[in-house]
């Protein structure tokens, strides 16, 4: 960004709730393109939320064909981040209000996700498609240093759920706890998971526990993104559902709700939908203006 040019406007955004104190703030920039990667990254750091996002012109592959496609990069206060759920939705809706519900698309770092766009008695909801996910195994040293920096005894996970990799757009290290009172107690060693994060390329750790057939509660450390902790994760969402799908843990058809922030006093949903006839995930939410 040029000495003498304007400050973008910077819009503040939350996702996965209707209200401005439950789900994940966002910050938004509609236009970045007069930024560099020092000003997103600056912006992003002074704002001090998990990730914001900064739309450009979309690639030559996007552009045209009357769709509304645009080029998005998320930054966290630390570094950019290949993709993130949470600040896609808050931006759907942010141009939803300004252009109207419908079909947009995102060329990420990841891939191009598309979203879909409605208004409904005045709440607008955004629903991602994820890249396609895969998941992978974790070795048993890595296991065992995550759960040394987490401070949890290894007899503390549910044996229903294996630990595993998960993809969807980032990396994300799933693992379920085995009672809700294990997950509510989360005070962890900040720079040795966030040390074991960048040598395994993961962006949060998912902690589950399984409430019922098809509704979880779950919380995401990322300490690598210099947030202690991630009110609402679009994209560990995603790669929870690959991962459960994967694993046979849920139906290939399935609908399951995600709750997350509660113990963080930002409560918010994320609707996770699985079809057995494409190997995507798709995750919405609702959104809303931070005044």
């Amino acid at each position: 960004m040029t000495t003498n040019a304007p400050r973008p406007e910077v819009l503040r955004y939350t996702a996965f709730s209707s209200s401005p104190d439950g789900g994940n703030p966002a910050g938004v920039v509609l236009d970045a393109s007069g930024l560099d990667d020092d000003d997103m990254l600056a912006i992003a750091a002074d704002l001090g939320y998990s990730e914001s996002a900064f739309l450009t012109a979309p690639p030559e592959d996007l552009a045209g064909g009357g769709q509304r496609a645009y080029r998005i990069r998320y930054f966290s206060p630390k570094a950019e981040v290949s993709f993130c759920g949470h600040a896609t939705i808050a931006t759907a809706v942010a141009l939803a209000e300004r252009t109207g519900p419908g079909e947009l698309v995102f060329a990420t770092r990841a891939g191009t996700v598309p979203v879909t766009v409605t208004q409904e008695d005045g709440t607008v909801r955004a629903t991602l498609t994820s890249v396609e996910p895969h998941t992978e195994e974790i070795a048993d040293a890595d296991l065992a240093e995550a759960l040394a920096a987490l401070g949890w005894p290894a007899a503390d996970l549910d044996p229903a759920f294996p630990p595993r990799v998960a993809f969807a757009g980032a990396r994300h290290l799933v693992l379920a706890a085995a009672t809700r009172a294990r997950l509510a107690d989360l005070a962890y060693d900040f720079a040795r998971l966030e040390a074991l994060m960048h040598r395994l390329d993961l962006t949060t750790v998912q902690l589950v526990w399984r409430a019922s057939a098809e509704v979880f509660h779950v919380r995401d450390p990322f300490p690598v993104g210099g947030v202690v902790e991630d009110p609402a994760t679009g994209a560990a969402a995603a790669a929870f559902g690959a991962y459960a799908r994967e694993l046979g843990l849920v139906p290939e058809d399935a609908v399951l709700t995600l709750h997350q922030g509660e113990d963080l006093g930002r409560p918010g949903e994320l609707t996770v939908t699985l079809r057995a006839d494409d190997p995507r995930v798709r995750v919405s939410g609702t959104g809303t203006r931070i005044a």
